[in-house]
C-alpha cells in the first residue's frame, strides 16, 4: 500500500513501530525496518551515548530508513537532538513534549519530524511549527495516553490539519489498520504487537504477559496526578490504584514505579514491575517475527480496502 507516509519515508508498508522506551532497541528498529516498515529506536531517558550506539548498530543490520524517538523530557534531549543530526537520521518521532526548539535544526538537516499528538490543538501547533506528519495516538495505548479515543481523534486532527496523519492505539491487526485508513489517517503506528515479536528484546516473562491478556486486563494509574499511564494489571497496579484512591501523594506514587518498566521488560518482573501495553493486547494470541507480523498486516489491510481507492 503506497501512501503520502511511504513515500516520504521511504518504506514499502505504511506501519511504523512505536518507540518504546527499554523496547525499542536497535534489534526491534532494524527488524521492522527490514521487513518494510519504519523502525523506531526508543530513546527513553536514556543518555545520548546509548543512543547514538543504537543508531550505529541498526546502521550495520540495515540498509533500510529508520528513525529515532525523542522523549522531550529526557535531561540529555538536547545531546541526543543533535545525535539525530550527526548519524544521519532521516526520521525523528517526538513524544512527552513539544519539539519546536529543534525543528530548524532538524529541518536543515533534511529530518522529518513526527510529533505524536493527543489533541487538535497540539496537532495544529506541531504543523505551524513545520512538522512532516503527526502521530494522533489515542487513550487505547499502552504507556503515556491522552483522553481522546482513536476512534474519535484521528479523524478531528485529518480534518484540522494538511499534513499526514498516522494512527496510534487499540490497532493490533489488519482490521485495525483498515479502519485508520477510513478514518483518514496515511499509516499507523504500533507498539503492543512489537513488543511480542520475536526480535524484541522483552523478556519473555513480559511478551507472555501481553499474549495472555484478556480484553479487560489492561489498567490505567495516574490520574489524579495529571500523568495517566496504560499497563496491564498485577500487584504494583492493583497496589497503585489503592494508594491513589486514598489520596497519597504525588512522590510516593512516583517512588512505587520508580524503575518499573525496566523491572518488567529487563528482569522480567510482571508483578511489580509496569507492563505497558495497549488495550488491544487481548488480540495478541502469538510470537511472531517483525516480518510476519508487517507483512500479515499490509495483506490483510490491502485486502479489506480493496475498491475503496484509498491506496495505489
Amino acid at each position: 500500500m503506497k501512501t503520502e507516509i511511504t513515500k516520504l519515508f521511504g518504506i514499502e508498508y505504511p506501519i511504523i513501530q512505536g518507540g518504546m522506551a527499554w523496547v525499542a532497541t536497535s534489534e526491534l528498529a532494524a527488524a521492522v525496518s527490514e521487513a518494510g516498515g519504519l523502525g523506531i529506536i526508543g530513546a527513553g531517558g536514556a543518555p545520548a551515548s546509548w543512543v547514538k550506539e543504537q543508531i550505529q548498530q541498526v546502521k550495520t543490520m540495515t540498509d533500510k530508513p529508520f528513525g529515532v524517538n525523542l522523549m522531550l523530557m529526557n535531561p540529555e534531549a538536547d545531546a541526543i537532538a543533535e545525535v539525530i543530526v550527526e548519524e544521519g537520521v532521516k526520521v525523528v518521532t517526538t513524544g512527552a513534549g513539544s519539539p519546536e526548539k529543534y525543528m530548524k535544526m532538524w529541518k536543515d538537516a533534511g529530518v522529518k519530524v513526527i510529533p505524536v499528538v493527543a489533541s487538535v490543538a497540539l496537532a495544529r501547533r506541531m504543523e505551524r511549527a513545520g512538522a512532516d506528519a503527526v502521530v494522533a495516538e489515542g487513550t487505547e495505548s499502552g504507556g503515556h495516553i491522552g483522553e481522546t479515543t482513536t476512534m474519535a481523534l484521528v479523524p478531528q486532527v485529518v480534518d484540522a490539519v494538511s499534513i499526514p496523519v498516522i494512527a496510534a492505539g487499540g490497532i493490533a491487526d489488519g482490521r485495525g489498520v483498515a479502519a485508520a485508513f477510513m478514518l483518514g489517517a496515511k499509516a499507523v503506528q504500533m507498539g503492543t504487537i512489537f513488543v511480542a515479536s520475536a526480535e524484541s528484546i522483552a523478556s519473555e516473562a513480559y511478551k507472555n504477559k501481553i499474549i495472555k491478556a484478556k480484553d479487560i486486563d489492561s489498567k490505567v494509574t495516574g490520574r489524579s496526578t495529571g500523568h495517566p499511564v496504560r499497563t496491564l494489571r498485577n500487584k504494583q497496579t492493583q497496589e497503585y490504584l489503592r494508594l491513589e484512591a486514598e489520596g497519597a501523594d504525588f512522590e510516593e506514587l512516583e517512588r512505587l514505579t520508580l524503575g518499573g518498566l525496566r523491572k518488567a521488560v529487563v528482569d522480567g518482573d510482571v508483578v511489580h514491575g509496569s507492563v505497558m501495553a495497549g488495550q488491544i493486547a487481548g488480540l495478541v494470541k502469538e510470537i511472531r517475527s517483525c516480518r510476519e507480523i508487517v507483512e500479515g498486516l499490509n495483506a490483510e489491510a490491502e485486502a479489506l480496502l480493496k475498491g475503496t481507492g484509498l491506496y495505489e
